[in-house]
């Protein structure tokens, strides 16, 4: 059994990867990267595998509790889980009536992720300046696109778990981004509220499967290309902000008369953001900016605790 100090931790930092699941923009895999259990993250789920198999079929449970690294699991997931269900409302309510405040929190979040995260990049040379490069315009690329309309079928309620959890897994694209793009954001996270089962089985089967296929790819790519695929990661992160400008409006799909063209839920339809630069340095402006940099402090004081605790621990 682990510590218990170090399981709360743990949890702790999967109630941090919970809450980025949730924001569009943001990703759980930022968070894993900031927090220094990204690698370890890909890694237990990869332990999924024949070996996993061998030790149930045998009835050796220490070894598959030890192979699939369960606690760590436990611990990340748990608090992922509960994140999203308790937060989910709340996040709801303020992206509803301060949209511009909680964009900009997390604006100064990741803004100082981006340091954090280059500084794992081992050797900034000509091939990871080009990988960071191209993350960039991929994840710039991806806040262009719009959105598709919503759809509760089955099977593509589980391609939306699949996809939205190999975004997840990668710093800088966010799954709750890629939910939009595929229409069903406002459809999973109302079933969240409502624990509608029928949305969230299949959009949980998606996951699972997302979870152990592409765990196995990021791991063989992290092992084959660390400096470059850290690189490419950083330049996610840095794409990402364009998703979170706080500053923006969004643009509705129309018919033919100009009239907002709404889903059967009553939601009228995004099909993109006009970014814009505020006019005026007023009263609304000044607090973003206070929580922008309370982001900032934010990433600043989580990376001086886990330096503390790591220098206790040698």
């Amino acid at each position: 059994m682990r510590p218990w100090g170090e399981f709360i931790i743990l949890f702790f930092k999967g109630v941090a990867m919970g809450i980025g699941n949730i924001i569009p923009g943001v990703s759980g895999g930022t968070i894993a990267l900031i927090t220094g259990i990204y690698e370890r993250f890909i890694h237990a789920f990869k332990a999924w595998d024949a070996q996993a198999v061998r030790y149930l079929m045998k009835g050796d449970l220490r070894g598959l509790v030890r192979h699939i690294d369960l606690w760590f699991l436990v611990a990340v997931m748990g608090g992922v889980v509960i994140s999203i269900l308790a937060l989910a409302k709340i996040l709801e309510y303020t992206f509803t009536y301060y949209p511009v405040y909680t964009w900009a929190y997390f604006f100064g979040l990741i803004l100082a992720s981006v340091y954090y995260v280059g500084k794992t990049v081992e050797r900034w040379n000509g091939g990871a300046l080009f990988s960071t490069f191209m993350g960039v315009v991929i994840a710039i690329g991806i806040s262009f696109f719009s959105p598709a309309t919503p759809n509760d079928n089955f099977w593509y309620l589980i391609l939306c778990g699949i996809v939205a959890i190999c975004s997840m897994l990668l710093p800088g694209l966010s799954g709750s981004f890629v939910l939009i793009l595929m229409g069903n954001y406002n459809l999973v996270l109302g079933a969240i509220n409502d624990m509608e089962m029928r949305i969230l089985v299949p959009v949980a089967l998606g996951t699972l499967i997302g979870l152990v296929g592409f765990s196995q790819f990021l791991t063989w790519l992290i092992r084959k290309y660390r400096n470059a695929t850290i690189a490419l990661l950083t330049g996610f992160v840095i794409g990402s902000l364009a998703m979170l400008w706080p500053w923006k409006e969004e643009i509705y799909r129309t018919t033919a008369t100009g009239e907002p063209l709404l889903t059967p839920d009553g939601e009228p339809v995004i099909i993109g953001y006009h970014r814009y630069l505020p006019p005026a340095f007023d009263s609304e402006v000044a607090v973003a900016v206070v929580l922008m940099l309370l982001g900032v402090l934010t990433i600043w004081g989580l990376e001086r605790l886990a330096k503390k605790r790591a220098e206790r621990q040698q």
